[in-house]
Order: C-alpha cells, then structure tokens, then sequence
C-alpha cells in the first residue's frame, strides 16, 4: 500500500521458501515479556484488570472487538474492558483472532494448523477443521512460523481463557501483507464464519510513540472512522494522520490491515454498529513517558437491538426548535470556519448544548454554492451525539468528499449548508413502498453501496426509476440496473435548511 506513510513497527522478512512444519503446538513466546509466566501471578492480575477496567451496562450481542495486545501494565485495563462488553452467558462456538504480523512480510495470510496455542493458563485447542479449509485458499497458504514470535494474538489468549471459563475454540490468524486486494480477499475467505455464534477479537494498538496530547487527537480521529463503519472512510483517515508531521508518529494504528478486514467483513450493514468502550495510552500508566505514547482502544462491534431499529416516522421521532437550528448551523458554519482558516478543529462545550441534540443520531451535511453541489457527506447512525456528528460532517464535507477540491477561503461566504438528520433504516421487500420526497434510499451489494437523501428526487423531478437508476449507477457502482438484484432501504429525513441574514 504504497500510497501510505505508516510504518509496521517491526523487522520484515520477506519470505521466500519454508520447510515443512512439525505438527506441534505454538508454546509460549509474550509470557514473562509482556504479561506474567506463571499461572498463579497471571491469574490474579486478570482478576485485577478485569475488576478495575470500564465496563458497559448494555446488554449486547457482540459480534467482534478490538483490543489492545501491548504490556499488560500499559493496555490490560483497555483488553478487559473489550472483553468485558460481551455478555458472561454468551456462547460462541469459535474465536478467531487476527493480528498484523509484527515479524514477517508477505502477501497474504497465516492460519495456526499445526497444533494449538498453550500460555500459563493452559492449552486453547485451535479448530483445524476450519484452518485446514482457509489453507485450502492460496492467501492463507503461508507459513505457520509466522506465528512463533508473534505477541499480538498470544497477548489475547489469557483474557479469553480467563473470561470464557470453557473456552471456544480458536482460528489464530496473521496477516502479512498491506495490499487491499489481498485483504479484500481475505475478509471474503473468512465471511462465511462471521456470524453470530462466531467471534472476532481484532488485536491492535493505536497511535505510536506521538506525544501524549497528540496522540488522544490521532486516536480520536482513527476510532472515529472505525465508528463510522466505511473502510474508505478509515483509510483516507490514516492518510490524513499520516501527512500532519506529527512528531515521532510512525503509525496510526499497527494492526491497520486487521482493523480493515473488519471493515470490510462489516461492510456497513445496517443492522451492525461498532461502539466505543475505553481508551487510554501509555502515558496514562505510573511508568510511562509522555513524551512519546502509544495509544489503546476497546471498541466493540454489536448487533442492533430490533427494539430500537423499528420503523417509525421521524415526525414522531424528533423535531428541533428554531434555537436549536441555529445551533446546528452556527456548529457546522463555525466548524468549517475553524479548519479553513485556522487548520484546527472546533471544540464545542457540551455544557451549552440543547439536550436535544445531545441525542445519538444520524445526519448528512450538505454544501451548495449557488445552487451547484459542492460537498455531501454524511452517516447513517452514531454513538455520538448529533451535535458532534454535524461538527465531524460539516468537515468532511467541506474538505473531505473526494468529488470535490477542498473548500476555499474565498467560497467561504457563498456557502449554502443544508443538514439532514436521519431516521432509521428499513430493509424493504417491493420498491412501491418508496415514496418520492419522504424517504431516501439506501442500496447495497456485496462491497457497494450508495445512498441518496429524499429530497434529490424532488429536487430533480425524478421519478421513482430515476431515483433508483441514478443511486444505483452513480452512488453505489452497481450500473442503472443494479438495484433489481440489491437490498434496497429506506430512511426518512428531517432536512434543516440555513437561514442566512
């Protein structure tokens, strides 16, 4: 991936031939570097970590989490509280693990298949039933040695042991390579176990060794565009993060092609969401130096609630007061101000918020310049508040949309914003039950995927073929026609417009 600065924190080999390996089991390698050896300590920091860590209230299905695999001083309070999202009762029948190789380069994957993993706690029986089928695919073909000096999975394995007390059986794999298209392929030869009696644990750090102030922005800015669920999204993210000259910044987050592959076996559907547990970084320990940090992240990938996704209108569900417009407007105005002309994002103090808009919706910023489209970018749903999600989209919208140059300082004051707050998605069965002005659509196949908002149609007279061919061809790939064969949603809006004086 050479169009990215980042930097894989390790010594690459690249890997020319191997032998054939022994059928043995992976003995323990981080032990007594990076947590305890001996089962009686390791079992009582566990203990300590899980006891003390943050922890959700939620009761949810967890699908996948991210989790820290540095020094257990530094980053365990983060790994327990990943874990600790997932319900004591759930049952999984497998675990798979999935790490950045640290130690070799190559272009594709390592499954485990040789025997299993063992750590002071015990042997975790690795499913060779599963691994054998991945070798079966070229990509996974490579060596199983990739595995021996490998931290980021092994530092996994006693949180699962000790959490799960009949631990599922595990899939450990490495990925060695940053080439998309291999990792697109690889999220593909592993889609048909990502289901809900599987469980994915993404192990990886975040930022590397920026200063302490810096690297809470960095990390802030990663999560986020994991939390939005879009894989485009996430990468021009660690490009933007890459070209800021952050002092000592060698990577946004190490187990980048992981977190990836997540993304990609997420695929933004509708009916997942990635939320937020905790965060820290090394500076937060007694030990650690905050002149150069490496930050940590428990992030979680759930299942909706039906509850809470039913379909219902949005003029039962939300309407807004002409202060709190204004208030929209003057964050997304102010916002877009505060980049343009002082290349620093806004900060905005909670404490003076409506707490309507404090509520975790939606919302799409567009920008128009006497009456031409200058920028739309948006998210379906958010763990954030809807005043940050206009903050983060007014931005994105005005420098981020790829269609786009960037805002200019001199377009500054003919901006024309327009902000589109969104209902809840709903998975349809017929296109009659499209209504033209109420609702917008979402299509999705495969990898793409496209939206248009409700008041496109009308706005150019379509007619509901139109709305569909043009969302279809221009906003998901798919071709005029691509829809026909597509899951097809809809959302209604409540659409804000600027008055300006």
């Amino acid at each position: 991936m050479s169009r990215f600065v980042f930097i894989a924190i390790a010594i690459l080999v690249t890997i020319q031939a191997f032998p054939q390996a022994r059928s043995i089991d992976r003995e323990p390698y981080a032990a007594g570097r990076f947590y305890p050896a001996d089962k009686e300590t390791l079992t009582k920091d566990l203990s300590q970590l899980f006891s003390s860590c943050v922890k959700t209230t939620e009761d949810w299905k967890v699908r996948a989490i991210i989790s820290p695999h540095a020094g257990y001083e530094f980053s365990g309070r983060i790994s327990a509280s990943a874990f600790s999202c997932i319900p004591k009762n759930a049952i999984y029948k497998n675990i798979f693990i999935i790490g950045s190789s640290h130690t070799m380069a190559f272009d594709g994957a390592s499954v485990y298949h040789t025997g299993d993993y063992v750590t002071p706690l015990g042997k975790m029986k690795v499913n060779k039933e599963i691994a054998d089928k991945l070798r079966s695919n070229t990509i996974f073909m490579f060596p199983e040695t990739a595995h021996i000096r490998e931290h980021s999975l092994e530092n996994q394995m006693p949180f699962i042991q000790y959490y799960f007390p009949n631990s599922p059986q595990i899939v450990p794999i490495i990925i060695a390579t940053d080439n998309l298209r291999t990792i697109k392929a690889i999220a593909e030869a592993i889609r048909p176990w990502f289901t809900d009696d599987n469980l994915f644990v993404i192990s990886s750090d975040f930022s590397h060794y920026p200063p302490y102030k810096d690297a809470q922005g960095v990390d802030k800015s990663t999560t986020d565009a994991i939390i939005s669920g879009d894989s485009e999204t996430f990468l021009k993210t660690l490009q933007s993060n890459a070209e800021k000259s952050i002092p000592n910044l060698a990577t946004s987050m190490c187990a980048w092609t992981s977190g990836l592959t997540l993304l990609y076996l997420a695929n933004k559907d509708p009916k997942l969401e990635f939320k937020r547990i905790s965060y820290c970084n090394s500076g937060d320990s007694p030990s650690g130096d905050k002149n150069q940090v490496v930050g940590y992240n428990a992030i979680a990938l759930i299942e909706k609630d039906p509850k809470n996704t039913s379909n219902h209108g949005m003029d039962s569900q939300v309407s807004f007061t002409k202060d709190e417009i204004n208030q929209l407007f003057s964050i997304a105005r102010n916002s877009i101000h505060k980049m343009l002309f002082e290349n620093k994002r806004l900060t905005i103090e909670s404490s003076n918020i409506s707490p309507n808009l404090k509520k975790n919706m939606g919302a799409f910023v567009t920008l128009n310049i006497d009456g031409k489209l200058r920028g739309c970018i948006g998210q379906f749903t958010s763990i954030d508040p809807l005043y940050d999600v206009v903050n983060q989209m007014a931005i994105a919208s005005a420098f981020e949309d790829t269609r786009f140059s960037p805002i200019s300082k001199d377009e500054f004051n003919k901006l024309k914003i327009e902000i589109s707050v969104l209902g809840p998605l709903k998975k349809i069965k017929n296109i009659s039950e499209i209504v033209l002005g109420k609702h917008g659509i979402y299509i999705k196949k495969d990898f793409r995927s496209g939206t248009m908002l409700p008041q496109v149609a009308t706005g150019n007279h379509w007619t509901l073929e139109q709305f569909l061919g043009y969302t279809s061809r221009d906003k998901a790939g798919l071709g005029w026609e691509g829809w026909k064969d597509a899951d097809i949603y809809i959302y209604e809006a409540v659409v804000l417009e600027e008055n300006k004086k």
